[in-house]
C-alpha cells in the first residue's frame, strides 16, 4: 500500500475540481436539472442525493463508502465519523475542518467545508470520501452526472495549497518552536489572519499559540507544560469576518522536559554595580523568582515573583563584597519550580555617596526633601549647607540615617552648595560630592490640607507650610466670580489645625487661601487655592449585577470578544472580576447617581458622554481627592467594547497584542505596557484564572 502523498493540485486536477466542484454545481446550475451520482456504475443518487454547500459537492458518506465496499462507524458520544476500508480510513468530526487519514502513516489535513448532519444525514465533502480511499472521481457535463470507479486509484489532493513548513510530521516539540507556513503564488484570497492552534486529537479542541496579520511570517511558540504527548498542530487561515478559509494540519509529539537558564551574568564575572538579570525557559512559566546566596556567609535573598520576561535589578552594598551564586527559579501554573544551574560571581564594589532629592542647578522656593544614596551602612547622616564664597559650612540636620525636609527662609539667598556627610559603622566619616543650587531668599507661604479643584462635602484640617516663623495665621474664602473675600477664621496658631466646616450658603466655586503674620506684623498670603463646595447628597460607586452572576455575565462578553479579537477570554473576564470587584465597584456619577456601566474605570467621554468621580491628585506632597470624567455608556456591551479598543489600538500596547492570545503572556504584557502600577497585577490574574477555572473559556476548535 503506497503511503500517502498530498500533492500540489495539477492544472488537470486543478480543471477537474473546478468543473466538478464550482462552476458545474452552483445553485443557478443546480436550479436547471438534477446531480446524478455514479458509484462502480449503480445509480444511488435516490437514495444518496448530493447536495452544494459553498460550492463543495457534499454526499452521505454511509450510503456512498458502503456501496464501495467501505465500513462506517458512527460515534454518537464524541459525534465522529470513521469509514475504513482495508489498510485505509478517514475519520471526520461533525462541524470539524479537521480530518485525519490513515494508510502506512497518520496525516491530518483540513477540508474547506465540514461534516455535516442534514436530516439526521451525515455529509461530507466528496473528496474527502475519494482521498480516504484512493478512488478516481470524474464528472460528465453533458449528463450532469459524478461517477465514482473504485477500479481507478488517485492521488490524496489536499483541499488547500498551505503548507506548514517548519515542522514535520510527528516532530517532539521540546521548547520555543518557530512557526511558519508556504502559500500559493497567489496568496489566499481575503486572508487576513493566521492562527496557529494545538489541538487535542480526542476532541479536536485547543488553545492558540500563536497568531498575527502576516499570513507567512514567522512566529515563536513558547509551549506550556499542560500540553503533553500526542497534539495536533494546525494552521488556521482567517478572513476579516473571522472565517476559517484555509489551512493545514500536522501532528506533534509535545516533549517539553523543562529547562531555565540565568541570562545576564556570566560565570564567575565581577560585580561592582547594578546587576540586571533575567530568565531563558523553553516553556511558559507563570512567574520567576531569582535565589542570591553570600557563599562567605550564607546569607540568602529571595525575590518576589517578578515576570519571566523582564529583568531583575540587584544593588548590592559594600558591606555585601564576597562571593555569591545566582540562580533563577521559573513556576508553572500549578506553582511547580523548576532551577537554573547556579552562576559564580564575585561582589567587588567601591564605595558610593551622593546626596539626592536635589539636582545641580536647582532654584529651591518650595519644601525639598533632601536624602542620602549610598551602598554602606551608616551610623550618622549630617546634611550640610555651605557657602562657596567663604567655605564656611551650616549643618542642616543630623540623624542616625534618613531623608531630611528642608524649606530654605529668606535668610539664605543666592549661589549655596549642599552636601551630605555620613559616619560609617567603624566611624570613619565620608563626604558626598557638592550639589549647587540656587536659594530665592524669598518668603513662602502655602496652604495645606486641600489642593487645587477640590470638592469639599464635608470638614477639611487647614494648616501652612512656611520659610518663616510665623506669630499667626488668618484663613479667608474668596469668591471666585466677584474676588469678594472674607475671613474664616483670625489670630490662629501657625501650630494648630484649623478646622473649615462649609456651611449651607457657600456652596459653589471658591478660592482658600492663608495670611501669615511675622516680624510682629509683616504679611506673607499663600497662593489661592481654587475649591468647590457642595452638600448635597453624593453618590458612590454602584454594583451592576448581583456578584454571584457577575461571572456568567463577563464569561460571556469575553466569549464573544475573543471571537472577534483573538484577545484571550480568561484574561479579558479576570480583569473585570479583579477591577470591578465581581462587578460591585463600578463609576457612577457623583452627584447625580447616574450608572456609568464603565467596568475598568477608563476616563474620558464615552457613548453617552461621561459621569463625575473621584480620583486621586498630589499636591504640596500630599494625595487628596478631585472630580474627573469617566467614560459612560448605554450599556456594559459598549464599555468591554471600548476597553478591548483600547488595547487593540493605542501604540503602547502594541507589544501585548503580540502574546494577548496567551493569558499568562498577556498579563505580564499589560503591566510592562503601564496598564497598572500594581506590581502585583498579574499575578492576581492568574490566580483569578486558575481558581475559577478561566483558561476554559480560551478552548478553541476548527
Amino acid at each position: 500500500m503506497k503511503k500517502i502523498k498530498f500533492m500540489r493540485p495539477s492544472k488537470l486536477a486543478i480543471l477537474i475540481c473546478l468543473c466538478v466542484l464550482t462552476q458545474l454545481f452552483s445553485p443557478k446550475a443546480l436550479a436547471l436539472s438534477q446531480i446524478k451520482l455514479i458509484v462502480d456504475g449503480q445509480d444511488i443518487t435516490s437514495i444518496a442525493q448530493p447536495i452544494i454547500q459553498n460550492d463543495r459537492t457534499l454526499v452521505p458518506i454511509r450510503f456512498v463508502a458502503e456501496q464501495l465496499g467501505a465500513k462506517v462507524t458512527w460515534n454518537n458520544e464524541d459525534r465522529t465519523v470513521l469509514v475504513e476500508k482495508g489498510k485505509n480510513s478517514v475519520l471526520l468530526r461533525i462541524d470539524s475542518h479537521l480530518v485525519l487519514y490513515q494508510k502506512d502513516e497518520k496525516v491530518y489535513d483540513l477540508c474547506d467545508v465540514p461534516p455535516t448532519i442534514i436530516n439526521e444525514r451525515t455529509y461530507v465533502p466528496l473528496r474527502l470520501i475519494s482521498n480516504a480511499l484512493g478512488i478516481g472521481i470524474d464528472w460528465n457535463q453533458e449528463s450532469r452526472t459524478v461517477y465514482v470507479d473504485s477500479s481507478k486509484n488517485a492521488e490524496v489532493i489536499s483541499f488547500f495549497d498551505v503548507r506548514i513548513l517548519s515542522l514535520n510530521p510527528g516532530q517532539a516539540i521540546t521548547g520555543k518552536t518557530e512557526l511558519q507556513i508556504s502559500l500559493p503564488k497567489e496568496g489566499i484570497k481575503n486572508g487576513t489572519e493566521i492562527k496557529y492552534l494545538l489541538l487535542d486529537p480526542a476532541n479536536a479542541k485547543g488553545v492558540v499559540v500563536a497568531r498575527g496579520n502576516g499570513l507567512t511570517s514567522k512566529y515563536n511558540w513558547l509551549p506550556n507544560l499542560e500540553h503533553k504527548g500526542e497534539k495536533v498542530l494546525v494552521a488556521a487561515i482567517y478572513n476579516d469576518k473571522g472565517e476559517f478559509i484555509a489551512g493545514n494540519a500536522t501532528y506533534v509529539q509535545m516533549d517539553v522536559n523543562p529547562k531555565v537558564s540565568l541570562t545576564g551574568l556570566s560565570q564567575g564575572q565581577a560585580i561592582n554595580g547594578t546587576v540586571s538579570i533575567g530568565a531563558d525557559t523553553n516553556f511558559v512559566p507563570s512567574y520567576v523568582k531569582y535565589e542570591i546566596i553570600n557563599q562567605d556567609n550564607n546569607k540568602v535573598v529571595m525575590s518576589s515573583e517578578a515576570d519571566p520576561q523582564g529583568l531583575y535589578n540587584w544593588t548590592p552594598m559594600l558591606e555585601d563584597n564576597g562571593n555569591y551564586s545566582f540562580k533563577a527559579i521559573a513556576y508553572d501554573e500549578n506553582g511547580k519550580a523548576y532551577e537554573s544551574q547556579s552562576i559564580s560571581a564575585k561582589v567587588q564594589m567601591s564605595r558610593k555617596l551622593a546626596l539626592s532629592g536635589v539636582s545641580s542647578g536647582r532654584t529651591i522656593d518650595k519644601p525639598v526633601t533632601l536624602s542620602t544614596s549610598r551602598n554602606f551602612h551608616v551610623s550618622e547622616t549630617e546634611y550640610v549647607l555651605r557657602d562657596p564664597k567663604t567655605g564656611k559650612e551650616e549643618t542642616l540636620a543630623k540623624m542616625g540615617y534618613g531623608s531630611y525636609k528642608w524649606f530654605p527662609g529668606p535668610e539664605y539667598s543666592g549661589n549655596k552648595e549642599l552636601l551630605v556627610r555620613v559616619k560609617d559603622t567603624r566611624g570613619i566619616t565620608h563626604e558626598s560630592s557638592k550639589v549647587s543650587v540656587n536659594l530665592s531668599g524669598a518668603p513662602k507661604l502655602f496652604l495645606d490640607g486641600v489642593g487645587p479643584k477640590q470638592v469639599l462635602t464635608t470638614s477639611v484640617k487647614l494648616n501652612t507650610i512656611s520659610n518663616v516663623s510665623l506669630d499667626s495665621v488668618n484663613y479667608i474664602i474668596i469668591n471666585a466670580k466677584t474676588g469678594a473675600r472674607k475671613a474664616l477664621a483670625s489670630g490662629q496658631s501657625p501650630l494648630v489645625e484649623y478646622t473649615y466646616t462649609p456651611i449651607q450658603g457657600q456652596e459653589g466655586s471658591w478660592k482658600l487661601q492663608a495670611e501669615g503674620i511675622y516680624n510682629s506684623g509683616t504679611k506673607i498670603l499663600s497662593e489661592e487655592v481654587p475649591v468647590t463646595v457642595y452638600l448635597g447628597k453624593t453618590y458612590s460607586s454602584s454594583p451592576i449585577i448581583e456578584k454571584d452572576k457577575f461571572l456568567g455575565l463577563a464569561s460571556d462578553l469575553a466569549k464573544g470578544s475573543w471571537e472577534k479579537t483573538g484577545m484571550s477570554a480568561a484574561l479579558q473576564t479576570a480583569q473585570a472580576i479583579l477591577e470591578t470587584g465581581w462587578g460591585q465597584s463600578v463609576p457612577v456619577d457623583k452627584y447625580k447617581g447616574n450608572l456609568s456601566y464603565n467596568l475598568f474605570g477608563i476616563k474620558g467621554k464615552g457613548t453617552v458622554g461621561s459621569v463625575i468621580s473621584n480620583t486621586w491628585e498630589e499636591y504640596n506632597g500630599k494625595a487628596f481627592r478631585v472630580d474627573a470624567e469617566f467614560r459612560a455608556y448605554n450599556n456594559i456591551d459598549e464599555s468591554w467594547s471600548d476597553h478591548k479598543n483600547l488595547l487593540l489600538k493605542a501604540s503602547r500596547y502594541e507589544p501585548f497584542r503580540e502574546v494577548m492570545h496567551d493569558s499568562t503572556l498577556g498579563a505580564w504584557a499589560l503591566r510592562r505596557a503601564g496598564y497598572a502600577t500594581d506590581s502585583q497585577y498579574p499575578i492576581k490574574l492568574m490566580r483569578i484564572i486558575k481558581q475559577y477555572n478561566l483558561q476554559e473559556l480560551d478552548k478553541i476548535g476548527i
